[in-house]
């Protein structure tokens, strides 16, 4: 898995690079003017990093809360988790979402996966597309019911309006039923599971435009594909045929421990902005180039572990985004805010 970097762009030589999303990323790594990647920087972390432990995970993401029989029912789970997977804190007071469930707090992401699980406890259909075709706001604040009102209620009640109309419409209500009618792959000349979710649902169709140019990170739509080949792929039960083609997940996470590491860098007013609380506009440059920058510097970092490490022991990007995003998920150092549903 060894790839060679030119100072600019790496050549479509290893697979990650040949992703739609990677290549869409040329203009804005080419052109930035608010953000920096230094591959010294790149080069000093893998010289330590290539001789971690990078375990496979094979863990369902919701812990505590597993409660699945079948990859089936994962699955249509799973999708609900991708729908909802983004704003856990009020963006004018940073409060994030908590709730109480099974004698303890639970906040962030964990929380929404405890909600979750305690409404299927209590029978909601939150498994069925149609339900969600129906939903209202009111019983989306039954099921997320915490310290807060859970940010951006109305925009997530439309994202489950619509994609579950269309799962209706086209897959009798069922998310495993939209996977099992895709190529086992992200890429498959418009079949791969990556390229129909951005197409088919609207929700996971997470582009920006760039000086004219598209942008392409589908974060979610990633991530969802991601979280089911971690516990599914051993079993048999989901196939990625081209996993090394995916990249990291562009969130707020990984921008702060790349920049922790030296290895982003922001223009003296984009630091200030982000330090200060600022909100960075969607779409806007500096945010499409913090997280165009995020999966460029992810990608060259993987490369560079690799290349350290025996054919036999190589990792995914995948796998470096889940090593650094546990190191910081919870750090104290500001990260940018933008609003928006893509992450």
């Amino acid at each position: 898995m060894s790839c060679r970097t030119s100072p600019r762009f790496a050549p479509g030589d290893c697979p990650v690079w040949e992703s739609s999303v990677m290549q869409s990323l040329r203009p804005v790594i080419e052109s930035s003017s608010h953000v920096q990647t230094s591959q010294e920087a790149v080069s000093s972390a893998a010289s330590w990093m290539a001789f971690e432990g990078f375990e496979f995970p094979s863990t369902p993401i919701d812990g505590a809360f597993h409660i699945f029989t079948s990859a089936k029912e994962l699955i249509d789970v799973y999708f609900f988790y991708a729908l909802m997977n983004f704003a856990f804190s009020d963006f004018d007071t940073g409060e994030k979402f908590v709730t109480d469930y099974l004698g303890r707090q639970w906040s962030d992401s964990e929380a929404m996966f405890a909600c979750v699980h305690r409404a299927l406890r209590n029978g909601v259909p939150l498994r069925e597309g149609g339900y969600w075709a129906e939903m209202t706001l009111s019983d989306l604040e039954e099921v997320f019911d915490g310290n807060i009102k859970l940010p951006m209620s109305s925009e997530r009640v439309e994202i489950l309006n619509e994609v579950g109309g269309t799962l209706q419409e086209n897959y009798g209500g069922a998310a495993h039923r939209f996977v099992e009618d895709c190529a086992p792959a992200l890429y498959a000349a418009g079949d791969g599971l990556l390229e129909r979710l951005a197409a088919e649902f609207p929700r996971f169709a997470d582009v920006s435009d760039y000086k004219g140019a598209e942008v392409q990170f589908y974060k979610l739509a990633q991530l969802f594909l991601w979280t089911l080949y971690m516990p599914l792929h051993s079993t048999g039960d989901f196939v990625l045929a081209d996993l090394e083609r995916m990249t990291a997940f562009a969130d707020y996470i990984l921008p702060v421990a790349l920049q922790a590491m030296g290895i982003l860098t922001y223009s003296p007013e984009l630091e200030h902005a982000i330090s200060s609380g600022e909100h960075i506009v969607a779409h806007g440059e500096a945010e499409v180039e913090i997280r165009s920058h995020t999966l460029y510097a992810m990608a060259l970092l993987t490369e560079a572990v690799n290349r350290r490490r025996p054919p036999a022991a190589a990792v995914s990007v995948p796998q470096v985004d889940l090593r650094l995003w546990r190191a910081y998920h919870a750090t104290f150092r500001p990260h940018h805010l933008t609003r928006t549903i893509m992450y």
